[in-house]
């Protein structure tokens, strides 16, 4: 068996066997087939797909490739979630409270943000003091006290995943569904959680642009879980525009407090998202019904329990829970509106886009973040505006940001007749 062998069967639209995907994944996580080689192959799988049991083997060989965290000493099903990232993503840093007041543990390790998308990692760290770096037994002793904890990837998870992601960054092999669904699923599995819930962005601000393609994606990833033995949910979301008002580290992290302390008055998507993927993790771990799923979720945001487990967690974790709503940047900047009527979309690349440039977010992975720019949005879509009435208002330690107020301005379109507002749930699967 050599890698040119199988470069070729695979280019000729043959299935690889299971023997032969462990065999390309453990030599190249050894250096031992070049990255020349493994770009012939990324693009043969580009073109021509791999079905189901090769996708599932192509995971197994990739979690097979480093650690596996060992979850069996926390009691009870554990529960994970992933995004496949979006413009004011905050939802783990509520569902993850949310589920730990109910008594359910979630374990998570999660990423760093790069481009316009966020990572929880970065956002958690925006609080003074967090510590995202646990040991094993840490970790472990968190959760079994706490029923939460959330730190950073191990440097040794999934090493085959790094390696094959930064080629296929580099090699126009990103878009391919196995691979994406691969890359995704490798590295839950090997974090150790009975029961994964995934959250398939979709629209503008995401990487999955029509629904067509994120339903492809999902059922890609469900059909991996079966076939290793996990329990998997999805659900697919709007992401046409930003999710919630704040974009930005430590803004959203303050947004994220605001909604466990008061969910009656957050944004309709924030809210419709977080409860959907709360409910589905829920479901997952107890077997309950939609319905009960939902009411539980519903009764810990309503006693405050998923706000004291919210801070709780913070604390644990070496956090100052009063440091959140701590904002200081040399600049406030109001954004306009420059039409009256109602605003019928706000795009979501723009707007991530926007925080971006003021440094919210990355461009390489050795950027260094600062944690209280952003874009905090006053007005969302649907709501009626008077021409130069304050739509928004970017915070910023740069002095040039006039390529990030055009890009706000440009994201906002509006309308003479109030829209309607599209459903943030797209599909539950």
């Amino acid at each position: 068996m050599n890698m040119l062998e199988l470069i070729d069967k695979k280019k000729r639209n043959n299935a690889l066997t299971e023997e032969e995907i462990h065999f390309m994944i453990t030599k190249y996580t050894k250096d031992e087939i070049p990255d020349y080689q493994m770009s012939s192959m990324l693009m043969a799988i580009l073109i021509n797909g791999m079905n189901d049991h090769e996708t599932s083997w192509l995971t197994k060989a990739m979690v097979d490739s480093g650690d596996v965290i060992d979850l069996s000493s926390i009691e009870g099903f554990k529960v994970d979630k992933h995004s496949t990232g979006g413009i004011g993503d905050k939802v783990s840093l509520l569902v993850a409270p949310i589920l730990a007041s109910l008594n359910i543990p979630v374990a998570k390790m999660s990423g760093r943000g790069l481009g316009i998308t966020g990572g929880t990692v970065d956002k958690l760290e925006s609080i003074n003091g967090f510590h995202v770096e646990l040991t094993t037994n840490e970790f472990i002793q968190q959760v079994n006290e706490h029923k939460i904890a959330i730190v950073g990837q191990s440097g040794n998870l999934t090493p085959a995943d790094k390696k094959l992601y930064a080629l296929r960054d580099v090699t126009g092999t990103v878009d391919s569904i196995p691979l994406i669904a691969s890359s995704i699923m490798s590295k839950k599995i090997a974090s150790g959680a009975n029961g994964i819930v995934l959250d398939v962005k979709c629209g503008k601000g995401a990487f999955m642009k029509d629904l067509e393609h994120a339903t492809e994606l999902a059922t890609t990833m469900i059909s991996i879980g079966e076939n290793l033995g996990r329990k998997v949910a999805v659900v697919i979301t709007d992401m046409n525009q930003p999710l919630g008002h704040n974009i930005g580290n430590k803004l959203e992290v303050a947004e994220a407090q605001e909604f466990l302390s008061n969910y009656k008055d957050s944004e309709r998507g924030l809210f419709e998202v977080t409860v959907a993927i709360s409910s589905k993790m829920y479901q997952l771990a107890t077997g309950v019904s939609d319905e009960v799923a939902e009411q539980k979720i519903m009764e810990t945001l309503s006693t405050g329990a998923a706000l004291d487990k919210f801070k709780e967690f913070i604390t644990a974790q070496g956090g100052d829970a009063t440091d959140i709503y701590q904002q200081n940047t040399k600049h406030e900047i109001v954004v306009k509106a420059l039409n009256d009527g109602y605003i019928n979309s706000i795009d979501a690349e723009m707007i991530g886009k926007a925080s971006l440039l003021i440094g919210a977010g990355r461009l390489t992975k050795t950027d260094v973040l600062d944690f209280n720019a952003g874009v905090k949005l006053i007005k969302l879509t649907g709501q009626s505006v008077k021409k130069g009435e304050t739509i928004a208002i970017l915070y910023s330690n740069k002095d040039e940001v006039e390529a990030s107020i055009q890009l706000i301005e440009d994201a906002y379109i509006y309308t003479v007749k109030e829209p309607v507002k599209n459903n943030s749930i797209l599909k539950v699967i």
